[in-house]
């Protein structure tokens, strides 16, 4: 995999936990799996144990082996395998961001602890430094997911001097419709040269707009390839053909939210799924 030093950007695909019909994890498509994301949706950056991974429904011992099969199968494959480590649990996060570095991930991220909340910025970045510090030579992103956690601090807010606690802090993996928060830490910090991931897969065009350098999401496991396109269209000033391409993927979130099913519960079905029925899914391939 790449240099922990390389910036993370472009689409990175929240990798679904594979089940088994048992509930067990099925470690033996995460090769395949990872031969699909690189052949079929160019994709080549992934985050495992997240939400969609279901990394919190996981327990230590599973997250560990998860993160271990996907650096595994993704060296001399992937660029950069990013491994969710939070935990409501300090000890727990702090165990599996070790972990996280002795396997050779490219770097860690952590959610908030939504529990017991932090009242306040700096009680989170508290919690963050002493997760960041147990991997002190892994790039460290921070996953802000507000809908989830019910943790309402504002990332520009939390941003704002992050490096100064935080040294291995290199960007922000975003999953929220405030665009206003959004730009606000993009145009704040525009000499740290921040990571600025999106993580909401319908609204991605308009955060390129606002300044992101990449995205994090679920749609990407099967939606890549179209994705990738839009991605391209905005880099060459084509903004018709992005907008196209922007509509295309709505168009078919909308379909599936039209249907009853929650992004959650395809997640779930997925991950009880083979890989053919990945490939089936996307519209696009």
């Amino acid at each position: 995999m790449a240099s922990p030093k390389k910036k993370l950007q472009g689409l990175v695909a929240a990798t679904i936990t594979p089940m088994t019909e048992h509930g067990e994890i099925n470690f033996s498509v995460i090769g395949q799996y990872v031969d699909y994301l690189v052949e079929e949706q160019g994709v080549k950056n992934i985050f495992v144990n997240g939400t969609t991974g279901e990394g919190l429904s996981l327990s230590v011992s599973e997250r560990r082996q998860v993160a271990e099969e996907w650096v595994a199968k993704g060296r001399n494959k992937l660029d950069q395998v990013v491994i969710h480590v939070g935990a409501l649990s300090l000890k727990d996060s702090q165990e599996l961001a070790r972990h996280a570095a002795e396997i050779g991930a490219d770097g860690i991220a952590v959610i908030a602890p939504f529990f017991l909340k932090p009242r306040n910025k700096d009680i989170l970045i508290n919690f963050l430094k002493e997760v960041a510090t147990a991997a002190p030579a892994l790039p460290f992103y921070y996953y802000h997911i507000p809908a989830l956690t019910g943790v309402k601090i504002r990332a520009e807010e939390l941003l704002d001097g992050i490096q100064d606690k935080i040294p291995t802090f290199q960007g922000l993996k975003f999953s929220d419709t405030d665009l206003l928060d959004f730009g606000q830490c993009v145009d704040q910090n525009r000499q740290q040269q921040f990571a600025f991931l999106f993580g909401v897969d319908e609204q991605l065009l308009s955060a390129l707009v606002m300044g992101a350098t990449g995205a994090v999401g679920s749609t990407y496991n099967y939606m890549g390839k179209k994705t990738n396109q839009m991605l391209e269209a905005f880099e060459r000033k084509d903004f018709s053909s992005a907008l196209n391409h922007q509509f295309c993927i709505q168009r078919f979130i909308n379909f599936v939210l039209k249907l009853g099913v929650r992004h959650s519960d395809l997640w779930v079905h997925l991950s009880l799924c083979t890989l053919g029925s990945l490939q089936a899914l996307s519209p696009f391939s």
